[in-house]
């Protein structure tokens, strides 16, 4: 099925900026609450939000088989379950509805004021229910810079770590969207030089540059999916912040990995950029060698050219961008990831979440997390109000923003904006 709401000519009736993240090209899925407050799942183009729920009453999205309720709900789970030939005739709708020289809802100011809203006076909601939630660690720079950290610098890499794309099952109950804040958390740490553990607030809180993807439904208990086909089955992408308590972790992840110093937040980005819309940003990744298994095996671009960037925002101050990188740098594939996900019969959900890992680039200014930034706290870095930072400071707020960009299109995510608070303290 050609995808047409890809079609760069296109120019939309609603007013998109030139450096907006959400031209009509766009058509990223999300789930908003308006202000009568009534939850509906909804798109986007420039800063006006779309009402799908709205537009299905309405009849717009008439000849496309869709349940009665697969806009008038609170998540995408069951839009996401119908499939990719679902995803795109309801992305292509869209697109000629908003087109410029299509008048149906144009000239229709009556269905207009129902259907659209604009982004300010919208909120944006966790866009699927996730039933579970992989973070993968999938950056070889990432992962040679923390394995020369706490290990032996001359084997940095462990031994499964270019073989396997390596993995651990998070927290799925600590996903927020963008905006929603997070409690600095408590947990035991080892003080340096001590034989004992200590029981506090965190001091070494940290973010994670990562993109996560989202699945459709894709196979019963038992079922491997092949890596030529794992493709159809990923819905889209979100940008992410994987907090971390680098202080809990290096005490609690001998020797079973991350626990509590991952599963108190993360947090995504509202908007799922769909599969179709990143299409023409595909390109190649790495080099692998050694050569993986076969079920791994992949040749032309599955890897995708995604800008990156992670800003500081101290309190009451503008923000200073501390990082910029690339998604086309990660080792291992998402349709690696999930091929070597559901390589054992692993049943793999709509709405299920498999985050990217840490994603580094291969120099200082491109790496992911401020672990790497400051090289464990032993450079610290300076803010735009002249403050230093090792790690993030109680009233921080990091930013993290990514788009695709060509001589013809832009297509942003948005971003992905959460503040550290003090830990929670009963009232």
């Amino acid at each position: 099925m050609p995808i047409t709401a890809n079609d760069t000519s296109r120019k939309s009736w609603l007013e998109v900026l030139t450096d907006s993240d959400f031209p009509i090209q766009n058509i990223p899925f999300g789930v908003f609450l308006t202000k009568e407050n009534i939850v509906t799942v909804g798109s986007r183009i420039g800063d006006f939000a779309i009402d799908l729920g709205a537009l299905q009453q309405l009849n717009y999205f008439e000849g496309i088989e869709l349940t009665d309720d697969m806009f008038m709900q609170d998540t995408l789970n069951d839009f996401i379950s119908d499939g990719q030939k679902t995803w795109r005739l309801v992305r292509n709708r869209i697109a000629e509805i908003f087109d410029a020289t299509n008048p149906e809802l144009r000239d229709n100011a009556e269905h207009r004021d129902i259907v659209i809203f604009r982004m300010e006076d919208v909120e944006m909601q966790l866009p699927v229910l996730i039933g579970d939630y992989t973070d993968f660690y999938s950056s070889r720079e990432h992962a040679t810079n923390v394995g020369k950290m706490f290990r032996d610098p001359e084997n940095a890499l462990l031994p499964n770590w270019l073989h396997i794309p390596v993995g651990y099952h998070g927290r799925s109950s600590s996903i927020i969207p963008s905006g929603i804040p997070v409690h600095r958390p408590m947990g035991q740490t080892l003080p340096n030089g001590e034989t004992m553990p200590v029981f506090g607030a965190s001091r070494l809180v940290d973010f994670e540059l990562e993109t996560a993807f989202i699945t459709t439904d894709c196979n019963i208990m038992g079922e491997n999916i092949p890596i030529s086909e794992v493709e159809d089955y990923i819905f889209g992408m979100v940008l992410l912040n994987d907090w971390s308590a680098r202080d809990i972790q290096k005490w609690e992840y001998v020797p079973l990995g991350p626990f509590l110093a991952k599963n108190f937040a993360t947090s995504i980005s509202p908007w799922i950029i769909t599969m179709d819309a990143l299409e023409p940003f595909k390109t190649k990744g790495p080099k692998q060698e050694p050569t993986p298994f076969p079920y791994l095996q992949q040749k032309g671009k599955h890897s995708f050219d995604i800008n990156l960037e992670v800003a500081i925002a101290p309190e009451n101050a503008e923000p200073t961008v501390v990082s910029r990188t690339n998604f086309k740098y990660m080792y291992w594939t998402m349709s690696q990831q999930l091929a070597h996900h559901t390589s054992n019969g692993c049943r793999v959900n709509s709405g299920d979440m498999m985050g990217s890992g840490t994603i580094s680039g291969p120099t200082p200014d491109s790496y992911g997390s401020m672990l790497e930034i400051t090289w464990g706290g032993k450079n610290p870095i300076k803010l735009s109000d002249g403050t230093e930072r090792k790690f993030i400071n109680d009233g921080d707020t990091v930013i993290i923003k990514g788009h695709s960009q060509n001589g013809q299109v832009r297509i942003g995510f948005g971003e992905c904006s959460s503040k550290l608070l003090p830990p929670f303290v009963r009232q």
